[in-house]
């Protein structure tokens, strides 16, 4: 049974980490071209973004229903992987707690053969077992150790990689992803707002748990559909989120505020100069930071109390149209003040670039 286990769970974790989600085709555009309006463009991948695809900025292409890149197989997990993924976070815990239960049975069992109950203390002899014949096997300290050890490990693992495989089954059943469960969300605050009186309704989620369900896992191991087009609910239409995108990424524009930096930071990810709460508080995530330059002006998306995510200002024509977006200090900049309508500089200030 436990190479049973083995086997499955190897098989599962090689199948997501070398199939791979799949990636949108590179140069790739929408059959009708008026469709264009309603798609974002990936100018690293020179394409349109598909329905429920996203740009990964560690595999540096555009992933078809990205849910999120996973350190571990080293790959997203996506449109063609996401049932062997899930598979892989329900078998890993499954064969945890049959290890777990062996070798709880394992040490109940050679403990009871040396332990000894007196009428003030109890005595543990791990040089031989009370019983004859003496088992195969030696049990002794250093076994006992390790047995100790593994059962820790296995038990961390079934409540870590269990915990991942409850998170991944609730936007199964939803017909999500985490992306596209945190896209509702801001939906949600976006209306909240600007009061607009709008409701968003989530276009891929059939209305059914099986059918949800159905297109992660079928039979023949290959999801449904192509993964650029996609069935959607009553109501709905194939660009629905992608609509719903494009209104939050100009909401973003609109709520962003402008700062200028006015100290140096050389991007590093615990900053040790910047402050002890700086040091401690810094973002649990795997998006970058930028550095900074006294006087580079930054487009500030969102932050927490020391640190703040923003987009660097760059001159388009000198730096070749890139973006630099990461995390800095709150306290190496300042927020600027300028006029919107000229975009200069407030009384009489100097304008960096």
């Amino acid at each position: 049974m436990l190479l049973n286990w083995t086997v499955m769970i190897l098989y599962n974790y090689f199948s997501a980490m070398f199939v791979g989600p799949g990636y949108v085709p590179l140069g790739w555009t929408p059959e009708k071209s008026q469709d264009c309006m309603y798609l974002q463009y990936c100018k690293v991948c020179q394409s349109y973004k598909a329905p429920r695809s996203h740009h990964c900025r560690k595999c540096n292409r555009c992933v078809m229903k990205m849910d999120h890149h996973c350190p571990w197989i080293n790959n997203c997990c996506g449109y063609q992987n996401h049932a062997s993924f899930t598979l892989f976070l329900l078998l890993a815990p499954l064969g945890c707690i049959h290890a777990s239960f062996i070798f709880v049975m394992t040490m109940y069992t050679q403990l009871y053969n040396r332990i000894s109950f007196g009428w003030s203390s109890v005595k543990i002899d791990m040089s031989a077992a009370k019983r004859d014949p003496r088992p195969i096997i030696p049990f002794g300290l250093s076994a006992f150790a390790a047995s100790l050890f593994a059962l820790g490990l296995a038990l961390g693992t079934t409540i870590a990689v269990g915990m991942l495989f409850i998170i991944q089954m609730k936007v199964i059943l939803t017909n999500k992803t985490s992306i596209e469960s945190w896209i509702e969300e801001k939906a949600k605050d976006r209306i909240q707002y600007y009061q607009t009186g709008e409701i968003f309704i989530f276009p891929y989620d059939m209305g059914s748990k099986w059918k949800n369900f159905k297109q992660v896992f079928t039979w023949s191991g290959i999801p449904e559909g192509d993964g650029l087009d996609w069935p959607v609910r009553d109501g709905c239409h194939q660009y629905s989120l992608t609509i719903e995108q494009l209104k939050q990424k100009a909401d973003k524009r609109v709520r962003s505020v402008r700062y200028r930096a006015v100290e140096d930071y050389s991007g590093v990810c615990c900053p040790v100069t910047k402050g002890v709460r700086t040091l401690f508080t810094t973002p649990c995530t795997e998006e970058p930071r930028i550095a900074l330059s006294k006087g580079d002006l930054i487009l500030a998306t969102r932050g927490l109390k020391h640190w703040m995510y923003g987009e660097k200002i760059l001159d388009s024509a000198a730096d070749g149209g890139t973006r630099e977006r990461g995390w800095f200090p709150r306290k190496c900049v300042e927020k600027y003040q300028y006029d919107s309508e000229t975009d200069q500089p407030v009384d009489g200030e100097k304008k960096n670039r």
